[in-house]
């Protein structure tokens, strides 16, 4: 599992016994969606805040690397930290 529910330990996981699948196990297996046509489709709900718009940039390895080694959410900080020069800037700054 990818992320286990925090109510259930390694040991727990680790606890149970699954006997391996046979070959006539997975010849009987068939994609979900072949298995039961009915489930909708995920789909991703409106936004909170206003639409991002995605871009690409460079950055210096030191910077990158910095950012990254914060964990999730390394590009909302750069965002906010560019949201911020902007207001303190002002919206008509020139170089």
């Amino acid at each position: 599992m990818k992320n286990n529910p925090k109510h259930i330990t390694k040991e727990d996981l680790d606890s149970v016994e699954s006997p391996p699948l046979s070959d006539e196990m997975l010849s009987r297996m068939r994609p979900v969606k072949e298995s039961h046509p009915n489930i909708p489709q995920r789909v991703r709900g409106p936004q909170k805040e206003p639409l991002k718009v995605p871009v690409s940039i460079r950055l210096s390895p030191d910077i990158a690397e910095y950012f990254k080694s914060q964990g999730k959410g390394w590009q909302t900080k750069i965002n906010n930290i560019l949201h911020d020069y902007m207001k303190t800037h002002g919206s008509n700054f020139t170089r």
